[in-house]
């Protein structure tokens, strides 16, 4: 079961996947897109480790090469989430770049084919407006082909807005 939640910040929908993830038999992996830059991001890290690891996950950083990722069968796993990873794939020198979205498809792909439940997290961040300065158009574009090849492979799509999650496809919310 392939399952995609879209939201804004601070919509709910990283709340709304996990309790998708604990209607699940364990194992339970979070895979976790954060890259590490300094201190104050190793201590939310950290924080969000101990977070997960009381609700029985067990964590995997994966900021980038989801094609190396391997997780045992009848698992569950949550990505969290597509617009960080699409951001490190485009941008850091060690990622894909301009083959960022087909790279994250491919890697989505054979996570999805690897446990029994796959749940993804991404943003909604395209309603903001136009003209936006620098590459930023280049980081909504490979986001929005990562949530449209996901959208269309994926056997629910979810979008939570003010908490309230709502059924694009697939499942009920």
């Amino acid at each position: 079961m392939l399952t995609l939640v879209l939201g804004g910040a601070a919509s709910g929908k990283s709340e709304y996947a996990e309790s998708l993830v604990l209607k699940t038999a364990l194992p339970r992996y979070y895979l976790a897109t954060m890259q590490v830059w300094d201190a104050e991001c190793a201590a939310r890290v950290e924080k969000h480790r101990q977070m997960r690891a009381k609700k029985q996950f067990e964590t995997v950083e994966c900021p980038l090469h989801l094609d190396a990722v391997r997780l045992p069968a009848r698992s569950t796993a949550l990505l969290e989430d597509l617009g960080n990873l699409t951001a490190n794939e485009l941008y850091d020198p060690a990622g894909a770049g301009e083959a960022a979205a087909s790279a994250i498809l491919d890697g989505l792909s054979q996570l999805a084919a690897q446990c029994e439940h796959l749940i993804v997290v991404s943003n909604e961040v395209f309603s903001g407006g136009v003209g936006y300065a620098g590459d930023t158009d280049r980081y909504l574009k490979a986001l929005a082909q990562v949530n449209n090849g996901l959208a269309a492979r994926a056997d629910a799509v979810v979008r939570v807005v003010c908490g309230i999650p709502v059924s694009y496809k697939g499942a009920k919310s």
